[in-house]
């Protein structure tokens, strides 16, 4: 058995366990593979890799999104306030980039309640990833807790469609009779979900949506809860997860309950974590290309912005003019002191790679100064620089 559904301190003031003991725990329970699967974002998951792969552990890079019922871009209060989440998983280097491409859109585009994505954007980037259905707030399990069962086969046959064999029917542990917490609702829909699997030819997979480590956690989650909620742990009606069990469970207790009727639900969240295996390079200086004018390269616009501004600082020609100079007819202006230190700066910059990530640095702190926003005057070694100090993202003169 496979954990293929956990959250951590990622899913900001929801989930309460911590990448490296989440890890411990799954290598004491003797499992190879996990997953991370916070709400609506992948901020731990180079945090998460690495650890696993440290420990020996397969980590399983995850995000259970949040779908909206329209387009991700409408925000209509009485159309868009509801949604459905969607587990999804990284299959491989392609399924890992485009989870980054919906985490980012949803966060930035989508954005209302929660991050949201839609239909046409899974669509669109759904290649190296696995999806299971979701929880019970998942648009499969929604519809059959509505009543809706044609409605929750259309949306499974829809996801089949487009996923083909990387779409799962997702159950929830505490569905069964067994379970210390099991809840009547959850059963009855994990009944009709086992249908629909049959039906449509879809494997299924058991979950349990973890949200703390340990049983002995759950106190400390409802306080957490509390914080997110602005509640107390005495109001009677504050949101609670009390009555479910949501810690990482033991492997050997969930094989006990479905292994014998159903071990095909064990046995898929293996070929799953099977199916998933993604190389992310680490270590490497990953600094956006500056767009530069033709005929340009980012080293000879570096340069020339350098050598205008230094005759803006120490030659007292007006900003707006220095910029019409070329680099040779603004060099032939300076001081043979000023351009020995700005050529050994400009040489030291070039051998690191970093020409773009001073244009970059240089071409916000700029627009932001001419908007009339106020900056700091520079600190660390960057207050010792010409360079910065000649296009103006400090203003200590070294």
């Amino acid at each position: 058995y496979v954990h293929l559904h956990n959250h951590t301190q990622y899913s900001l003031l929801d989930g309460l366990t911590k990448v490296p003991p989440l890890i411990s725990r799954i290598q004491q329970m003797g499992m190879s593979a996990v997953a991370m699967t916070d709400h609506g974002t992948m901020s731990g998951a180079i945090e998460f890799y690495q650890s696993a792969n440290a420990e020996g552990i397969k980590p399983i890079i995850g995000m259970e999104a949040y779908v909206a019922p329209r387009a991700h871009t409408e925000k209509d209060p009485s159309k868009d306030r509801q949604y459905f989440h969607l587990t999804m998983l990284v299959m491989d280097d392609k399924g890992y980039k485009n989870l980054m491409a919906l985490s980012t859109i949803a966060n930035l585009e989508g954005f209302y309640y929660k991050p949201r994505i839609d239909r046409q954007l899974l669509e669109k980037y759904n290649q190296g990833l696995i999806v299971l259905s979701g929880c019970i707030g998942g648009e499969v399990s929604d519809a059959l807790r509505q009543g809706q069962y044609e409605q929750a086969r259309e949306v499974a046959g829809w996801y089949k469609k487009v996923f083909g064999d990387r779409y799962y029917i997702e159950l929830q542990d505490h569905g069964h009779p067994a379970h210390p917490t099991s809840w009547a609702e959850q059963t009855r829909v994990n009944q009709q979900l086992l249908k629909i699997s049959a039906e449509l030819d879809i494997p299924a997979v058991v979950t349990c949506d973890a949200h703390y480590l340990n049983h002995e956690d759950q106190e400390a989650h409802e306080i957490l809860l509390c914080v997110q909620t602005g509640a107390f742990l005495t109001d009677e009606n504050r949101f609670s997860l009390k009555e479910f069990e949501l810690h990482v469970a033991d492997p050997k207790d969930i094989i006990k309950r479905w292994g014998h009727n159903h071990p095909e639900l064990i046995l898929n969240t293996q070929k799953i974590a099977n199916r998933c295996s993604v190389n992310i390079e680490l270590g490497n200086i990953l600094i956006p290309e500056f767009p530069t004018p033709k005929n340009e390269t980012e080293k000879s616009l570096l340069e020339k912005q350098v050598w205008q501004g230094l005759v803006w600082r120490y030659k007292g020609m007006e900003r707006q003019k220095s910029l019409t100079l070329t680099a040779a007819m603004a060099r032939a202006l300076l001081d043979e002191e000023t351009v020995a230190r700005a050529e050994y700066e400009l040489e030291i910059v070039n051998k690191m790679g970093f020409n773009g990530y001073f244009l970059i640095v240089g071409d916000f702190i700029n627009w932001g100064k001419d908007q009339g926003i106020v900056f700091g005057p520079g600190r660390g070694s960057a207050a010792s620089s010409i360079l910065a100090y000649a296009m103006r993202i400090t203003e200590i003169d070294p």
